[in-house]
């Protein structure tokens, strides 16, 4: 059974930084996965933050959405079976519950679409105030 669940998020002053972390269970970094990080705002549709996906060969790809790119950063750690969701330069509109998401075929596209995710954790929250 595959299980992500994320931690770190937390208040946090404009400007300041986070770290998120995605702790997968059932299923192993050493073959093709990828691990996308979405947001969800007060009132607002869930939307794509970033993603990274790895190659059983060990290529890399990250991803990131125009709104958080430079300020966000994702990595894994394949030891731990962790991906992580560095956020920078945060401000108010970066306010949010935080999902990390799996698909099953290990694959995703830049769209960024939630169909293309099988498996989500329950969400923390990441709260920016200006």
């Amino acid at each position: 059974e595959v299980e992500l669940v994320e931690s770190g998020g937390g208040l946090v002053q404009a400007g300041g930084s986070l770290r998120l972390s995605c702790a997968v269970s059932g299923f192993t970094f050493d073959d093709d996965y990828a691990i996308g990080w979405f947001r969800q705002a007060a009132g607002k549709e869930r939307e794509g933050v970033g993603y990274i996906m790895s190659s059983e060969s060990g290529d890399v790809t990250t991803y990131y959405v125009d709104s958080v790119k430079g300020r966000f950063t994702i990595s894994s750690d394949n030891d731990k079976n962790t991906v992580y969701l560095q956020m920078n330069s945060l401000n108010a509109e970066d306010t949010a519950v935080y999902y990390c998401a799996a698909p099953y075929t290990g694959v995703v596209t830049r769209a960024m679409h939630l169909y293309e995710y099988d498996y989500w954790g329950q969400g923390t929250q990441v709260t920016v105030s200006s």
